[in-house]
């Protein structure tokens, strides 16, 4: 098969899976440098709550009482809003239940204090499907597997439009993979694609569809790749006698061919170079030997005339 004989992937077909719209869209978190949110609340606690206490022991008790009743509180109402990113992570904010937007700068950040937060690993992650069993489009069982590599794209997805977006990719993926196991014959009888022969175009249109099904959750696919693909043992031993036969079929086509040509170019040589005369049918018996021993799957043992040329 030549590379012109590959359907390209936009001529696939596409299967359209209907997903809900998203409610919500990741956006960023308002916030600032947390080493600053930091300085500010030692300086509320230790500045201002203990001045105020260090005032009340020197008499002045009521300015002193206020300041640090004051400043105690505001400076740990401002410590609460410090919070840590780390690298390939994110931090998804709600307040009161609502969401208020995502952190995706690693390092010490500060944010509303009366946020909660949840934290959303952005790495790319691996995901290997197990062996599936499944029928193809000719019927015949087949076992296939496949892994996907994703990330995280949009952590507000994530989070609130699925209860679990790790098992949402895991199930997705496997959904895939039996679609695309039944769409597809194990192997190509015609000039269609088959799993087998056209893996690079059967793993593009595997991306296509997990991408589709998994958009909703906020996730990217990387890429996906079959691992396992192979007959169930039931028919296995068949199907290899099968593949066997069609391998002896074609090479026995392909020897044809070559002795048809070998012996075209014989006659045509002795003919233009007046080597020897021949009627038509002395070319038949000439014709019927070469291609006998072309052919032949064993090694022929000729008979050399000693005496003329017909005798």
């Amino acid at each position: 098969m030549t590379i012109n004989d590959v359907r390209p992937v936009a001529d696939l077909p596409l299967v359209s899976v209907r997903m809900p719209e998203p409610a919500v869209r990741e956006r960023p978190a308002m916030g600032g440098n947390g080493f600053l949110g930091l300085l500010t609340g030692v300086v509320l606690v230790l500045g201002v709550g203990g001045g105020g206490l260090a005032m009340a022991a020197a008499g002045l008790e009521a300015i002193g009482g206020a300041l640090a009743i004051v400043g105690v509180p505001a400076g740990a109402l401002v410590l609460r809003g410090l919070t840590t990113v780390a690298p390939s992570e994110a931090k998804v904010l709600q307040f009161f239940g609502r969401y208020t937007g995502t952190v995706r700068t690693s390092g010490l950040r500060w944010v509303n204090p009366l946020t909660s937060r949840r934290k959303v690993s952005t790495r790319i992650r691996s995901h290997e499907s197990d062996v599936l069993k499944v029928n193809d489009s000719d019927g015949n069982p087949i076992e296939i597997a496949a892994v996907v590599v994703w990330q995280v794209a949009d952590t507000a997805r994530a989070v609130f439009e699925v209860d679990s977006f790790v098992e949402f990719v895991h199930t997705q993926t496997e959904t895939a993979v039996r679609h695309i196991a039944t769409s597809y014959p194990y192997d190509a009888h015609d000039a269609g694609l088959s799993l087998r022969q056209n893996a690079e175009e059967i793993t593009e249109r595997l991306s296509m569809e997990i991408s589709e099904r998994v958009e909703s959750a906020g996730v990217r696919i990387v890429e996906s790749r079959l691992t396992h693909l192979a007959y169930a043992p039931e028919i296995a031993g068949a199907m290899l006698q099968r593949q066997q036969a069609g391998a002896v079929v074609a090479a026995r086509e392909r020897i044809v061919e070559g002795a048809v040509g070998m012996v075209d170019m014989a006659l045509v040589r002795l003919s233009e170079r007046e080597i020897v005369d021949l009627d038509e049918e002395r070319k038949a018996a000439m014709v019927s030997n070469l291609l006998v021993v072309l052919c032949g799957d064993r090694a022929t043992q000729p008979i050399v005339n000693a005496g003329s040329l017909y005798q």
